[in-house]
This record gives structure tokens, sequence and C-alpha cells, in this order.
């Protein structure tokens, strides 16, 4: 019998015990999956960078983007996809560590971790960053995408 517990002559205390215990982790394994699927967003979002695909990059960020740089500028999706067409920055190097995931709710993320990175501007002078990263992830039409992105300097 492939279902023991709901047979017609169970237990009922048996069933009881077994449903309390699958409702009981089923939250669990829900946040598990989503950590996996918020985790797979983040490491697009750095493949994409460090590819400056700004196609990809629109993908995955939010239309309602406010994309915070730790020098205090701001940008929206706009703003923050033009650098990326328009090739004035090269991304070569986007270490992460440190890394937290937490949720509010089902479609609410926040990570927050730590970025060693090497930038070349147009000049091809390299601009070494370690900074660290404040990030709301949302969920909208069963896709993670960036809503906000702080960066800020480390004490």
């Amino acid at each position: 019998m492939i279902f023991p517990y709901f047979h017609k002559k169970s237990n009922p205390k048996t069933m009881r015990k077994s449903l309390f215990i699958v409702l009981f982790l089923f939250p669990f394994f829900t946040f598990a999956q989503a950590d996996k699927e918020v985790e797979a967003a983040i490491q697009a979002l750095k493949t994409a960078m460090l590819a400056e695909d700004d196609a990809a990059l629109k993908d995955l960020t939010s239309s309602d983007l406010s994309y915070g740089h730790s020098s205090g500028v701001i940008e929206n999706q706009e703003q923050f996809l033009a650098v990326f067409a328009a090739k004035k920055t090269d991304y070569q190097k986007w270490d992460i560590s440190d890394q937290t995931i937490t949720f509010h709710g089902k479609e609410l993320a926040i990570v927050r971790h730590h970025v060693n990175a090497e930038i070349a501007g147009v000049t091809g002078q390299i601009n070494k960053l370690d900074i660290g990263l404040l990030m709301i992830w949302t969920k909208e039409k069963g896709d993670w995408k960036l809503l906000v992105r702080q960066g800020f300097k480390l004490p």
C-alpha cells in the first residue's frame, strides 16, 4: 500500500500525528525552496553584471528598481540598465561572501552580503570595491526581481 497512514483501517491518532508533522514541516520546505530561488536570482544577477548583459539585467530587476551605490548615487531601472548598455564600466570581479537571506512573507526576501569587486572604468583604470550590500527581492509574476539595492561602506 502506498499511503498506509490513510488506509480506512488506520489509527486516527496516527493519522492526526502524521498530518500534524506534514503541516508543521511544510513551511520549512517552502522557505528552503524560496531560499534556493533567491540564491539563483542573485547568481544570475552577478553573471549578468559580469557579462554586461543589459537584457538579462532587465529581466532580473523590477521596473520599480531603486539601485543605490555606496557613493550615494541612486538609479532607477532605466538609469541602471543604461550603464551596462553603454558599456561605461567593465565588471571584472564580483565576489560575494557572508550572505544572509531572510523572508518577510512569501514574496519578499531581504539579502545582505559583502562584495569584493574590481571594475574597470572607461580609461581602463581598475577600481576596487569592498562594500556591503542590502538588497530586497520581490516575487513578480512567479519570478524573483531585484526591487531595492543599497551599497554601503563597511565600518
